[in-house]
This record gives structure tokens, sequence and C-alpha cells, in this order.
């Protein structure tokens, strides 16, 4: 076991050093920097979903990826990060340099690449289309941590697979209490 784990760190590293020797400086670190920062407390995905909410057509999708955030932000930072606590890459190898403040200090999962694919996958479940350009900007969001050096791929990997989980179920709750709602006011009404 120590074999595989000592193999996934160094296949970590290795894209990690790639990234920050090949493909940083000039304009390209404004770039991902700025979709680094627009994931900041899934502020993005936040301003979205209230405002999928002011429309009777959107209101669903709006609130399940209100609730697929809440239930990756539970998971995700409160729980696993308090967990597992694994270290920044440029905490553990000084060879990488942050581009940004990360926020925390812990870095497994991404909670920048989990919020982004929790709400990108809730709002794909109600509208399509609109989920592939929101899957879209999950993914530039995901790079961007790895750009920054503050994340490993691993790292962004959980956050991608447990967003999509985080994004199912706050979908399917959202759907089944708007379902339960609806029907309490027909009874109601009639």
């Amino acid at each position: 076991m120590e074999v595989l784990l000592d193999i996934i760190r160094s296949f970590d590293f290795d894209i990690l050093y790639e990234i920050s020797t090949h493909l940083r400086g000039g304009i390209s670190d404004t770039f991902w920097k700025f979709f680094s920062l627009i994931g900041n407390a899934g502020a993005v995905w936040i301003v979205l979903a209230i405002a999928l909410l002011c429309f009777r057509k959107t209101r669903r999708a709006g609130a399940a990826m209100l609730v697929a955030l809440l239930i990756g932000v539970l998971i995700g930072n409160v729980w696993l990060k308090e967990w597992i606590m694994r270290p920044r890459p440029f905490v553990t190898h000084p060879e990488l340099t942050a581009l940004l403040d990360p926020g925390d200090q812990w870095s497994f999962p991404s909670g920048h690449t989990l919020s982004s694919f929790a709400a990108a996958t809730a709002l794909c479940f109600f509208h399509r289309k609109s989920g592939v350009f929101a899957y879209i900007l999950a993914a530039l969001i995901a790079f961007s941590r790895l750009y920054a050096s503050v994340h490993y791929p691993t790292d962004v990997l959980a956050g991608v697979l447990l967003g999509i989980l985080c994004g199912l179920v706050g979908a399917w709750l959202t759907d089944r209490i708007t379902d339960r709602i609806h029907t309490i006011r027909l009874r109601k009404g009639a």
C-alpha cells in the first residue's frame, strides 16, 4: 500500500512541477488567478443560484445548487479537510510557489473544485445546456487550483467526484422536496 501511495505522491508532484515550470508566467497567471478568485467561497455559484431563484422556470435549479453547495461545504470543508489535514503542495514542496493565498491550510479535497462541480451538476440536472457551460467553468476553476500550486491533482480529482455526488444529491433532494410542497398545495387548494 505504501508503494502505491508513493506513486500517487510522485504523480501529484510531477504534474504540479510541470505546470509550475512550463505554463506559468505573464498574462497566463492573471487569467488563471481570475478563475481561482471567482471560485472563492463558491461566490460565482452562489450568485448564479440566487439569480436562478428569481425565475419560476429556473427556481428548482437555483435551489438545488444552493443545497448542493451546502452539502459540499459540510462534507469537504467542515469534515474531510479537518479529518485528513493534508498540507498544501507549496508547504510540502518548497520548489513550488503558491500563486495566491489558498484561504486555509489544508489541501484535500479542493473546496473550489467540489463547490464548482456540485453547482454545475445540480444545474445540469434541471437544465442540460446551461449545465454544460457550468461544467466548463467548473473545469477552469479546478485547473486554476493546480496552476496556482495550492492543490494536488488528487485533491482536485476528489473535488470533482465529491462535487458531482453532492450535486446529484442536492438536485434529488430539491426535486423531492419541491414535489411534496407542490402536492401539499394542490391538496389544500382542492
